[in-house]
């Protein structure tokens, strides 16, 4: 006995053992390297020699101007006179937020599709209350410019489609791809809350830019507009065939954060550019941008473990799922119309969530769960291809107990998809059309196929309920994968109330999950493994892998004999 402990002591670990101790290795590490960002250490005795100290105290009172100006050169609007001044604070503390609304007018160069930017100017001078070119060269005084304008395609409109005036235009998903000019409503201007004295050993190279130095090697107040923080819904268009004077309202907003929120923030600022640049849209970096920036920073911890989490539960699922179908050769005990009518519903939902331009996150795992379904039907329906069409392989036949299982499936399907499908189908599409806008008819047609399919999705799940429920088991089922897609849909409902882009639908479609999986729950409950019946001794206990090792073994004694 004590030569058998040694033995499964001494057994090496599995391949997926290894990639989830490795996970978890990664999740502290990463976790670790958050709370440093968040917390930086800070240096002590303000030593000259091995700390950046600041020139300023928190006492300190400075002056504050918010300017606009057609160019992004500070001292050059200054000398020719295009600094537009439109806040002036004499008594501005770092540690001290404001928030004020401001009506701007607008140049005529910025209503003839010509930028406009945003000028802080920040100084400890108190000899002029205007900004003058010795200021900006001063040695203690800070800047930071940021576009108030931009350059974006317009989003499509909605009307209802039965309504329009204009035929044309409801035929037809294409829009104008041409960017026109926006304005930015809203302007987040961060400060450094506090003094804060870093290691000049280790000093964060990403925010380097930020810190500008006086005569005695410390750096001044830091003063930040982050570009991250800016919103889709914050951008307006500009008024067309409007005559001048053009006002427009901008709302400032100043928020002090410690040094570890300054830095993560730039951090995520390089993150989002680099994901522009590789061809993530507007609408995905927006919605990460809600997710780092509208949350405090303990949500956004559990945020990030989340994501974390979800992204190990779905190589586990999708990897036992491939497993346990790979060494499936018959479909005893279960539903291939289930699996059809998933493919047909995870192929329509995809088109949609691409036609809603959903965020990659939902989008990406929807393609994939796609192809893995429409592998499944290939392998399980035992077709091959002949020349340029598909046949069923000729030296096939099914089992009894798969005969059964297909006339089960096919009956609960049949009575499902006549008398409850088609009433729910054609009255959401007919209330859709009569009571809800559209892009176009195509937007209107993929909203009700998708809407249909997450009806039937529902329903298509009930056929494998109902053979479970007949053969009184649910050995057959790929239970570790199930477990695995199961975490991932209370995962799933979390993201999809927390990013906001996602479609309506797609958020009831996770709670229509939650059902089903309660319902597995309760027959697995019901109908516990029974060893002595011919479906559970086969299906019951044993690894995939001894499944298989077994149906070899027994193909080559039929072989011999």
């Amino acid at each position: 006995m004590l030569f058998s402990m040694s033995i499964s002591i001494m057994r090496p670990l599995s391949c997926t053992s290894i990639f989830v101790y490795l996970f978890l290795c990664y999740i502290i590490y990463s976790t670790y390297i958050f709370y440093t960002f968040l917390f930086p250490p800070e240096c002590p005795n303000r030593d000259v020699e091995k700390c950046l100290n600041p020139a300023f105290k928190s006492t300190d009172i400075f002056q504050l101007f918010l300017c606009t100006s057609i160019t992004s050169e500070t001292i050059i609007a200054v000398i020719d006179k295009q600094l537009n001044c439109y806040h002036h604070n004499v008594s501005f503390n770092l540690a001290e937020p404001f928030h004020l609304d401001f009506q701007i007018e607008l140049p005529p160069e910025t209503l003839n599709n010509n930028s406009l930017y945003q000028h802080v100017i920040l100084t400890k001078l108190m000899n002029s209350y205007q900004v003058t070119t010795n200021i900006i060269r001063s040695k203690h005084t800070v800047t930071f410019v940021a576009p108030l304008t931009r350059f974006l395609i317009p989003q499509e409109n909605l009307f209802n489609l039965l309504k329009s005036d204009n035929p044309k235009t409801v035929f037809s998903s294409k829009h104008s791809k041409r960017p026109v000019i926006h304005w930015r409503s809203k302007i987040i201007v961060n400060g450094l809350q506090r003094p804060f004295s870093l290691f000049k050993s280790a000093l964060p190279y990403e925010m380097l830019y930020l810190f500008q130095l006086d005569d005695k090697g410390r750096y001044l107040p830091i003063i930040f507009i982050s570009d991250a923080r800016q919103r889709l819904n914050d951008l307006r268009p500009l008024p067309k065939d409007k005559k001048p004077p053009v006002n427009m309202q901008l709302e400032v907003i100043y928020e002090p954060v410690p040094m570890g929120r300054l830095r993560l923030m730039v951090l995520i600022e390089k993150a989002f550019a680099t994901m522009q640049k590789i061809g993530f849209g507007e609408r995905e970096i927006d919605d990460g941008k809600g997710i780092f920036f509208e949350t405090n920073a303990s949500f956004l911890l559990l945020t990030v473990l989340i994501i974390s989490f979800h992204a190990l539960f779905d190589f586990l699922a999708f990897k036992n799922d491939i497993q346990f179908w790979r060494h499936r050769e018959t479909m005893e005990g279960l539903s291939f119309n289930s699996i059809l009518w998933r493919f047909i519903s995870q192929f329509i939902i995809t088109l949609y969530l691409m036609d809603q331009e959903s965020s990659k996150l939902i989008t990406i795992p929807s393609m994939i769960a796609t192809l893995i379904e429409l592998w499944k039907m290939k392998k399980l329906a035992h077709i091959e291809l002949k020349g340029l069409r598909f046949v069923r392989k000729a030296d096939y036949q099914p089992t009894n107990l798969e005969t059964k299982t297909a006339e089960l499936d096919s009956l609960t399907l049949k009575i499902l998809s006549y008398y409850i499908l088609p009433p729910l189908l054609g009255g959401g599409a007919v209330y859709s059309i009569l009571y809800v806008e559209h892009k176009s008819f195509y937007s209107w047609a993929i909203q009700s196929a998708v809407n249909g399919a997450y009806c039937f999705g529902f329903i298509s799940m009930l056929p494998q309920l109902f053979i479970n429920y007949k053969l009184k088991s649910v050995a057959h089922l790929p239970w570790r994968a199930f477990m695995y897609k199961a975490f991932n849909t209370f995962i799933d409902d979390f993201f999809a109330f927390l990013i906001p882009s996602v479609p309506i639908s797609h958020r009831l479609a996770t709670f229509r999950d939650d059902i089903i999986f309660l319902i597995y729950l309760y027959q697995r409950w019901l109908y516990p493994i029974d060893r002595n019946r011919v479906i559970e001794s086969q299906f019951g206990d044993q690894s995939l892998a001894d499944m298989n090792n077994e149906q070899t073994k027994t193909m080559a004694h039929k072989k011999n004999d």
